[in-house]
């Protein structure tokens, strides 16, 4: 039997491994491709594999890490400032798409109850995926990645809501006629008293463990997988979802000292554990119940993918945000969840609904799931091309995205600075020193806010936004520094310059050859390398000509393309 499990697992690992090498080599998602390993490999393909059972275990390990890291790097904090959008945007979109969702199912000639079904299982998005996507691309602590989070978990709030009244419904005939009131309050109750306990342990006692345990860094990592696992099955238990619970442990461990540690040891066993989950979930779609109604899967497919994103749009933009990050946010839910599969087959049980309906929806999650992948991978190519027209969600002023929420304008300063991390922080350490005037630049709120704490001018925004140098008083710096080491994020900045004129010089950062020399014929001016380069650079920039030449309507005239390469090859401070 053991034998038998193991040749299972190899084979499923084997696949997985081939379909991730032709993904990666075809440039699509390892997410489809696992997905797709999952049909091939379960009960609806091939049935090579029966070990469900073992594969679901590994794959609600995975769920319980990926939720347990994104915990580890919740800022408490946030929630104070990201509750009321995430709250209203999450509300918003889940009864938005139910209304508008039951009417489109109720005119494709849907019963009404069925359409119901359908019109609900549309409403939720899938945390995991969206977690998993904005993890890879590092956008999970941007603003629209922390605004995304915010209204998923409101969405799995009311999934857990919705689960038990109908669960409730169940035994609606029994003589326990106050079964729903009472399920409601319990549930009520068994969360504020998992958020209580959690909440004196993360001030009185892990602190105290941690610090113990710490000794032995793999000590400290067992104690965290276990903590995960455990918070996890008590959130289970208790009836508030095993996702719930791993979230809360990842949040307890959040504010210690820690965190960092924990969170990169565990990066590598939490995406070899979902790829399982991937591919249970690939298992369990039944291909025998897709056919017959792809007139109405597509409709409905379209909706969640134009819908979804659109009324995310509408509120955020209402909101005072930008619509870039309206945008970026609206498309995380542009897909259905795994939860809307397990919402339908409870409709299912309780003859709710019939075979037909559920295949529905799983056809909508396929195509929903594929394709929103997509969407999010390039969502910022996607931003570039629909950026003309989405101006109608966005503010005259958008004010929760300007750097002075009191209308006071952007201060001006000498060299304007993106990225306030380790890196920008001794950049613009060493800039101070010379009496130079910096401006900071960041899309972390929090990063921003330590900056004005400590008396100096900083602004939120998003280097990769191409309109955001617009609001920077770009007519007055002679440098703009870019000090985050990604080549995209540093293209991103040099082509939003270009875009609005900016002549002056202007310095990236580089962590490798490849990418200086790329990054040096593009600049013209500095590439940076991290580590050392923290002193050199500063001196480099601050020892710089201040005069720049101008163009009569009071740009900065740019130099010629031949002159900036020769002028930076060779100009890298690397360490």
């Amino acid at each position: 039997m053991l034998d038998t499990l193991f040749y299972q697992i190899a084979a499923v690992l084997l696949l997985a491994a081939a379909a991730g090498g032709i993904a990666i080599r075809l440039r699509q998602p390892l997410i489809v491709a696992f997905i797709g390993v999952g049909v091939l490999v379960g009960p609806a393909g091939l049935g090579l594999v029966a070990a469900e059972g073992q594969i679901e275990l590994l794959a609600m390990l995975g769920i319980a890490l990926l939720l347990f890291v994104v915990g580890l790097k919740l800022d408490v904090n946030l929630v104070r400032t990201l509750g009321p959008v995430a709250l209203a945007t999450g509300l918003g979109q889940v009864l938005f798409t139910s209304v508008v969702g039951y009417l489109i199912a109720v005119a494709l000639g849907i019963a009404p109850l069925p359409a119901l079904y359908v019109a609900v299982a549309l409403t939720f998005s899938s945390t995991i995926i969206i977690v998993k996507l904005l993890s890879d691309k590092k956008e999970i602590d941007s603003l629209h990645g922390r605004i995304a989070l915010g209204f998923l978990i409101v969405q799995d709030l009311v999934v857990i809501l919705t689960m038990i009244v109908l669960s409730a419904l169940g035994v609606a005939a029994t003589p326990a006629g106050d079964s729903l009131t009472l399920s409601i309050v319990l549930v009520i109750l068994k969360g504020v008293g998992m958020v209580v306990t959690v909440g004196l342990l993360m001030r009185y006692v892990l602190p105290n463990v941690l610090h113990h345990l710490a000794r032995s860094p793999e000590l400290l990592v067992l104690f965290a997988i276990a903590w995960a696992v455990a918070l996890g099955a008590l959130g289970n238990y208790l009836e508030l979802s095993m996702e719930v619970g791993a979230f809360l442990a990842g949040v307890s461990i959040g504010s210690t000292r820690y965190r960092e540690a924990i969170s990169t040891r565990l990066v590598s066993l939490r995406d070899f554990l979902l790829l399982f989950f991937f591919v249970e979930l690939g298992a369990r779609l039944d291909l025998g119940l897709l056919g017959g109604q792809l007139v109405e899967s597509v409709v409905l497919s379209l909706f969640v993918l134009i819908g979804n994103p659109l009324i995310v749009m509408i509120i955020m933009g209402t909101m005072g945000y930008r619509r870039r990050t309206g945008f970026l946010a609206g498309l995380t839910v542009a897909q259905i969840s795994e939860f809307s599969l397990i919402f339908a087959a409870l409709g299912l049980t309780l003859g709710h609904i019939q075979p037909e309906t559920l295949g529905l929806i799983t056809m909508v999650g396929l195509a929903t799931i594929g394709l929103s992948t997509y969407m999010i991978l390039y969502s910022h190519n996607l931003y570039e091309r629909l950026s003309p027209m989405l101006g109608v969600f966005e503010r005259r002023q958008p004010y929760r995205e300007t750097a002075n929420h009191e209308d006071r304008p952007i201060p001006r300063a000498e060299v304007i600075l993106f990225g306030l991390g380790r890196f920008g922080d001794g950049i613009a350490r060493g800039l101070h020193a010379r009496g130079v005037r910096v401006l900071g630049v960041d899309f972390d709120p929090e990063a921003v806010a330590a900056w004005h704490r400590l008396g100096l001018p900083a602004v939120y925004g998003d280097a990769e936004d191409p309109e955001f140098p617009a609001t920077l008083p770009l007519d007055h710096a002679r440098w703009v520094v870019c000090t985050i080491p990604d080549r995209d994020v540093n293209l991103a900045v040099l082509h939003g310059l270009r875009l609005h004129g900016y002549g002056g010089r202007v310095a990236v950062t580089a962590h490798n050859r490849h990418d200086a020399h790329l990054l040096a014929s593009r600049s013209g001016d500095l590439v940076l390398r991290p580590c050392r380069a923290n002193r050199t650079g500063a001196r480099r920039i601050a020892r710089s000509p201040r005069g720049r030449t101008r163009q009569p309507g009071g740009a900065a005239a740019p130099p010629s393309r031949s002159a900036r390469r020769r002028r930076s090859v060779g100009r890298t401070v690397s360490s």
